[in-house]
């Protein structure tokens, strides 16, 4: 069976070798890494390490130049595993551009393209392209990944595409974000003698390992106010993770918004249920060679790391810029409401291989084993007028 990115947590042992080079490559990171620990007088955030290990420019697992995606990459997001996911998103974003009169589309963290091409490949079908593709990418290496697949596989289309590195001040149109809010850098803490404790990066030897830092109030308050919300204090030894960045992203994308939506799916939980005293050790996981393990300091730069995201949070941050919330439900849900039905009834009865292959994709994207209850999606819109049909299968709204 297909691996993809939620899949459970494994031995680091049992990882595939690296090759020489890849290895050569970590080191590299590694060191300065180390050299960063030692200007900081011996340990940093982990917000610090995730964020040198996945984007230090050349070096970082997002902005250098390994294969991620796909069979001969970490992890198979679900545009790879199947174009069924493109094109219920892409039916979504025509909702909402039919009603703006026109639009774009900007697609975060756009992959492999896979995504980006199918739903350019299927609007431009149906007659509903948008004015422009953008897509927000800030690793040099992915945007000429994604040119090729693009020109690959809808090649009419590519001058309709736009890569930015930022946020555009304006945007009329769709935001999509499929398995991007996961690799946001994140703090994690741990509760010992009823006080919460940082937990940051310090040297081993020539290696890295965890270690308490020192009274942090604004995450100790970030903490106290969870326990809060949830009626209870979490337990002694209790670890677990705070996005910080999360909240601030979200709202900037609510606020660039002039009129329209933005979606966002990966994999997460509202927050009741995202800090359960029985996930006492947080959702930190890393991916290699579509391996899971929880050893965040193996292989930096060659690696995935990511943790689950706290949906709730979403949703304030939504609610913050000004947007109000379009539904909150599971990605089986979605994208039954989406109707990935309709895309699989118009294939030949006499077709069987097709007909299995299909049914297999939906499988792999609806059935709770698999992705369709672990991830989830979220959407909010600038605009009284503007729907997704997603949504209106099943709204968990009131989980949040």
């Amino acid at each position: 069976m297909t691996q993809h990115r939620n899949s459970s947590g494994g031995d680091p042992g049992s990882l595939p070798e690296p090759p020489p080079e890849a290895l050569k490559h970590s080191e590299t990171l590694r060191r300065k890494i180390l050299e960063t620990i030692d200007a900081e007088g011996g340990v940093i955030s982990f917000h610090r390490y995730m964020e040198m290990a996945l984007y230090e420019p050349g070096l970082g697992y997002y902005s250098a130049g390994a294969q991620k995606f796909g069979e001969a990459g970490d992890f198979i997001t679900a545009p790879e595993m199947s174009s069924l996911f493109s094109l219920c998103l892409a039916d979504q974003a025509a909702e909402v551009l039919d009603r703006l009169g026109g639009g774009d589309i900007l697609e975060m963290g756009a992959g492999s393209g896979a995504m980006a091409a199918a739903i350019l490949d299927h609007l431009a079908a149906e007659g509903k392209l948008p004015d422009r593709y953008l897509i927000l990418e800030v690793s040099a290496d992915l945007r000429e990944r994604q040119a090729r697949t693009i020109e690959e596989r809808a090649p009419d289309l590519l001058e309709r595409v736009e890569w930015i590195e930022a946020l555009p001040e304006r945007l009329r149109g769709v935001v999509l974000g499929n398995e991007v809010l996961d690799a946001l850098p994140v703090e994690r803490f741990r509760i010992r003698g009823g006080a919460v404790r940082r937990l940051g990066v310090a040297r081993r030897g020539q290696g890295l390992g965890w270690r308490e830092m020192s009274h942090d109030r604004d995450l100790s308050d970030r903490v106290r106010a969870v326990e809060s919300e949830l009626g209870r204090k979490l337990p002694e030894g209790y670890e677990s993770e705070l996005a910080v960045s999360l909240q601030a992203l979200v709202e900037d994308v609510g606020r660039c918004l002039t009129r329209g939506a933005a979606v966002f799916i990966d994999y997460g939980l509202p927050r009741r249920e995202f800090y359960m005293p029985e996930r006492h050790q947080g959702t930190l996981m890393c991916h290699y060679r579509h391996r899971a393990h929880q050893d965040p300091f193996l292989y930096p730069g060659i690696q995935d790391i990511t943790a689950w995201v706290d949906f709730t949070t979403v949703g304030e941050a939504a609610l913050a810029s000004g947007c109000q919330l379009l539904g909150f439900s599971t990605q089986a849900h979605f994208l039954l409401g989406a109707g990935i039905d309709r895309h699989i009834g118009g294939v030949s009865p006499e077709d069987t291989l097709v007909q299995l292959k299909l049914a297999q994709e939906v499988k792999l994207l609806t059935l709770p084993g698999e992705m369709g209850e672990r991830f989830k999606v979220m959407g909010f819109a600038r605009g009284d007028d503007l729907d997704m049909s997603g949504f209106h299968f099943r709204d968990l709204r009131v989980r949040l």
